[in-house]
């Protein structure tokens, strides 16, 4: 996606279903036509389940992309595009770099551009203030060409991508004065007296810098070249080149390579933030997903995280969608359940119908925008109706249902019937399955004034898949309770063919709240509930009235 353009996640809520995930691959579609655009992008809040796998498959697509949190990320700040530099740049290159480019840190990359190292404006400080440090050219390999470039010089003689391999800098004066320092592989700044120069060749000096762009002589010259000894000139004299010679090493000698603090492009901004607060750094380098590096960022650049912006569907309670929704920018809503908790900052479009499935009102949508609804979207939007409505035999099914799911059916040439017994029978299917898969395939967390309350569902063709649901996830329930820190737990095993159901429950009171809420008697831990399909019609306000009135009398 091209650099400044934001996207937008349509996501579903947590422990997807059917239509949480096809409402919004049909949503995004949708929304990318109208738009002639490719922003909108579906994503699932969770593991899907069986079902929606077969879904998938059968109509040819991938699992949206997994997006648990919506808390801003530093790929949404402002990152300095600083490039990479080559270790061998000179410290005086790197400093005149970061005054051009106003930054007090550079990266340090190889040449697939991974990060190999870190150097800031104190360790070039440091390395200039280390006077007495004589051998850090030979130490470090120092690049010729690095030389010439900091004292600003040329090359008379010698290899400009040769290293100096050892020695030390020293300064000559006189011949009787450097007897006793220059030693074979130093480094000798001299100007232009011509005992000096010949002695520091003859001296086995391997390189002789020649200050004030002072006179060589021919026999200079050609006694260093007999000697293996380079030339090079510089317009300084001797006490600046003393000075600044040594800033010719390469930053690979200073960089910082160990417990570099650096950053994803997908760290949270609330992660970053506590990281930096703990360093002395001003400047982080960032990594993109496949470990690459990016740029910089700094804490005022953190500051101006932009909001990711999010479209809801098939949910609107807080407690069903992902973290870091406040964070968030919700610029739409589109949900077919009870109106819940969540608040926006501003004005969002929301759309919501007492209808049985989200996608029968994104069905709507294609046909008010003009859109033309393709085959295999369209398989993915019956499949969504199909299983919210349970074949049609949920009480929250409507005639809009019915009649959109004929229409969507024509469009994908699909059989209802025999596309449906396949569905639920894939959906079904427990071989392999633990009971922490079952349980999380369909559940959500509703509450009603301090009570906190989770209600999964499972729909099974066959008693024999119904029976079998029961005795994997029962033993669970205390896990799965205590997992999700839930005081109780509901768990409804649906006939979808005798359009009735049985549940189970774990937590204080549940079943006396089961027993009042449905009028029934519960035997041996449960409750069985002719006619009972809809966990958002018949099961929710059912709860939420008993609950209610167990804290009115409380009360």
């Amino acid at each position: 996606m091209p650099e400044g353009i934001r996207k937008v996640n349509v996501i579903g809520h947590l422990h997807p279903d059917t239509d949480s995930i096809c409402s919004a691959i049909a949503y995004a579609h949708l929304k990318n036509a109208v738009e002639h655009t490719d922003i909108y992008q579906p994503r699932r809040a969770g593991a899907i389940n069986r079902e929606t796998a077969f879904v998938l498959n059968h109509f040819g697509f991938a699992e949206p992309e997994l997006i648990t949190s919506v808390t801003p990320q530093i790929k949404d700040t402002e990152i300095q595009r600083q490039g990479g530099i080559d270790g061998e740049m000179s410290l005086f290159a790197a400093w005149n770099l970061m005054r051009e480019a106003k930054t007090d840190t550079l990266c340090v990359t190889d040449d697939e551009n991974n990060l190999e190292g870190l150097i800031a404006v104190k360790d070039i400080a440091n390395a200039n203030m280390d006077v007495f440090d004589m051998s850090v050219i030979g130490e470090s390999r120092t690049c010729y060409a690095n030389i010439v470039d900091t004292l600003k010089g040329e090359m008379i003689l010698g290899d400009p991508t040769g290293r100096v391999a050892s020695g030390c800098v020293r300064v000559g004066t006189t011949p009787e004065m450097m007897e006793d320092t220059v030693k074979p592989g130093d480094i000798v700044l001299v100007t232009n007296r011509y005992e000096t120069q010949q002695f520091a060749v003859e001296s086995e000096a391997s390189c002789l810098v020649v200050c004030c762009s002072a006179h060589i002589s021919s026999k200079v010259i050609s006694s260093a070249e007999r000697h293996g000894c380079a030339i090079i000139t510089t317009p300084y004299d001797t006490y600046a080149a003393a000075r600044i010679i040594s800033m010719s090493i390469p930053v690979r000698a200073k960089m910082l390579s160990e417990g570099i603090l650096k950053v994803s492009v997908n760290t949270s901004v609330d992660d970053a933030r506590k990281m930096m607060a703990h360093s002395r750094h001003r400047y982080f380098p960032v990594i993109d997903e496949n470990g690459h590096y990016v740029g910089l960022v700094s804490s005022p650049n953190l500051l101006a995280a932009k909001k990711k912006h999010v479209i809801l569907v098939d949910h609107n309670e807080r407690s069903q969608s992902v973290e870091g929704l406040e964070q968030a920018e919700i610029m739409e809503i589109i949900d077919h359940h009870r109106i819940g908790s969540i608040e926006t900052e501003g004005p969002a479009y929301f759309r919501n119908m007492p209808v049985g499935c989200t996608c029968t009102i994104v069905y709507m949508m294609y046909r008010e925008n003009g859109v033309e609804i393709p085959k295999d979207v369209a398989g993915l939007m019956l499949s969504a109706i199909l299983s919210d409505t349970l074949a049609f035999r949920s009480p929250t099914c409507t005639q809009i249902d019915r009649d959109t799911a004929a229409a969507l059916a024509k469009i994908a040439d699909v059989d209802i019937n025999v596309y449906a017994d396949e569905m639920f029978e894939a959906g079904a299917d427990l071989t392999g399955r633990t009971a922490e898969e079952v349980f999380g395939a369909d559940f959500k967390i509703f509450s009603r004034g301090n009570v906190k309350f989770g209600v999964g569902q499972g729909s099974y063709m066959t008693e024999k898949s119904r029976k079998a649901a029961e005795e994997l996830v029962g033993p669970y329930l205390r896990e799965a309770a205590a997992l999700e820190e839930l005081p109780l737990v509901f768990y409804l095993f649906t006939d979808v063919k005798s359009s009735s159901s049985e549940m189970l429950w774990y937590g204080e009171g549940a079943e006396n709240i089961v027993a009042r809420a449905f009028d029934t008697d519960p035997e041996n831990g449960m409750a069985r509930l002719p006619g009972v399909v809809s966990r958002k019609k018949q099961v929710i306000p059912a709860l939420m009235a008993t609950l209610q009135s167990i804290q009115e009398d409380a009360d």
